[in-house]
């Protein structure tokens, strides 16, 4: 092998120049966007608290755009970047295809977000995370979303590319692995969210310049094509990594790739039919779209996440007994490495996302609840549930072992890091659920004042509503405390952890 590869001495990879330094960097961006999301989700949280209600009005939805534009897109898509350098040169012992185009992608997905972080705190760009027509942003505000989406369909291409490479220099046998087939899918939706995210963001840059008219119900539909399908883009990649942490943390087995295959498939089939959800509340599509598109079709999508649900748990079971806990029903989950951040975050990825996420947004796809529920706290209830207790937990499992792995260091402060899932995902699910109840007494996701002070008319909650936003503060303060210590560790760790022993060159 060439003198730009080395040989990690853990797992018997080769691993590229390039993709070590890629991943590095989009996964060190991330960490940074998910910093400045934090930051903002504790404001909001004290503002939404109706006790401390601490921001104004203006500064409340200008940090639930940076909130939502640095946890949703910033912070997700860096990570899910360095995943799909990780799932296709490092994991095929391939070089990365065109280096010198991957790093020019990177650095316009961070000259894009750095663009829309200008224009957001400095108030050109009130326009939430959905940027609504006719709500206007100033023009830099869409063309760094352009540059971000721009340099992410880059680095898609760069990944089929390098898989091409890799089968043509036949750097691994067999089939592709299933982590790696998952990465595909994850990519695949990416291109379609892409897409959409083109055909309705450069017609609103041109908008905002006074160039042509933009539609407000066209808008949303082409939209959400863009705002639903990224985050099946982290289903996707959550699901690849559940499987390649159930590999590294007990030895997982998977239990008929055929089945994972296809499920892996459906998503690319019907997941995007989910974005109709969104809508059910809107006049302008008629029913028969709505019914379509919410029933039958979106619930092979549903039922793709099932079988991951199911088989994850059992591949890790079998990889378990396999290592000899044998005795009774449950040794090999008693005995199971709690202690190991990866496995624990593992787990309450899949049970919370599985239960709370998955339970909540199904009921929300039928249009009966959704004209109940939809602008209520219900909504951000079930996504906490899914991209943040679901997705983020399983990447912070993954960088405890990134960490070693790419980097190279060892986890700085590792009795905090063996806790550090516990409280992120306790404090998750007080917080999802909580938010969830409130949203059936009608408290609404809109709305920085909860008292509707200086409104015209009065509402009063019912008493169940201080007692059940004080246990929704409880939780998100407790997750983000799991967050500050998650940032802390991983900071500490690259920049300043202890070395590991030197590596075989390849």
């Amino acid at each position: 092998m060439s003198a730009d590869f080395r040989t990690c001495p853990t797992t018997g990879l080769k691993v590229h120049a390039q993709a070590d330094r890629l991943i590095k960097a989009n996964a060190v961006v991330g960490v940074v966007a998910l910093l400045i999301g934090g930051i903002a989700a504790l404001l909001l949280l004290l503002t939404r608290w109706q006790v401390v209600h601490l921001l104004p009005a203006d500064w409340f939805y200008r940090l639930l755009t940076v909130h939502g534009m640095n946890m949703l897109i910033f912070f997700i898509l860096f990570f899910e970047m360095a995943i799909l350098y990780f799932a296709s040169a490092v994991l095929l012992n391939s070089r990365v295809a065109a280096p010198r185009l991957a790093w020019f992608s990177f650095w316009l997905m961070v000259a894009g977000a750095l663009v829309v972080e200008w224009t957001m705190f400095t108030g050109r760009a009130d326009v939430l995370f959905t940027s609504y027509v006719p709500l206007r942003a100033t023009p830099w505000f869409y063309l760094g979303v352009i540059l971000f989406a721009v340099g992410a369909l880059l680095v898609v291409a760069i990944f089929f590319a390098t898989l091409i490479v890799a089968k043509k220099e036949r750097t691994y046998t067999g089939s592709i692995p299933l982590v790696t087939f998952g990465a595909a899918t994850a990519a695949i939706i990416a291109v379609i969210t892409l897409g959409h995210g083109a055909a309705i963001y450069i017609p609103t840059f041109l908008w905002s310049l006074g160039i042509g008219n933009v539609d407000a119900q066209i808008y949303r539909l082409v939209w959400w094509g863009l705002g639903h399908s990224s985050q099946q883009i982290n289903v996707a990649a959550m699901v690849a990594v559940w499987y390649l942490l159930g590999a590294l943390t007990v030895g997982s087995v998977v239990i008929n790739e055929k089945i994972s295959r296809i499920a892996f498939t459906l998503y690319v089939l019907f997941i995007s039919m989910a974005a109709a959800h969104h809508l059910l509340v809107d006049p302008g599509l008629p029913p028969t779209w709505k019914v379509w598109n919410t029933s039958y079709a979106m619930y092979l999508a549903v039922l793709a996440s099932m079988i991951h649900g199911f088989t994850v748990p059992a591949g890790i079971e079998l990889g378990q007994r396999l290592r000899g806990y044998t005795k009774g029903l449950f040794e090999w989950l008693r005995r199971a490495p709690w202690g190991d951040p990866g496995f624990s975050a593992l787990i309450f990825s899949i049970i919370i996302f599985g239960f709370v996420g998955g339970i909540t947004g199904v009921t929300f796809g039928t249009e009966q609840i959704n004209i109940i529920a939809h602008n209520t706290l219900r909504v951000p209830g079930h996504f906490h549930a899914t991209v943040v207790a679901g997705t983020t937990l399983a990447f912070m499992g993954l960088t405890y072992y990134v960490i070693p792995l790419i980097f190279r260091k060892k986890v700085a402060f590792w009795p905090l890091a063996r806790i550090q899932p516990y409280l992120f995902a306790a404090g998750m699910l007080i917080f999802s659920v909580a938010m969830t109840f409130a949203g059936t007494f009608g408290v609404p996701r809109r709305h920085y004042d909860i008292s509707f002070a200086q409104a015209p008319f009065d509402f009063q909650f019912s008493p169940a509503v201080d007692l059940v936003m004080t246990a929704m503060a409880i939780g998100g303060l407790l997750a983000i405390t799991g967050g500050a210590i998650y940032i802390a560790i991983t900071v500490w760790s690259v920049f300043f952890g202890k070395p590991l022993e030197a590596e075989v060159k390849a």
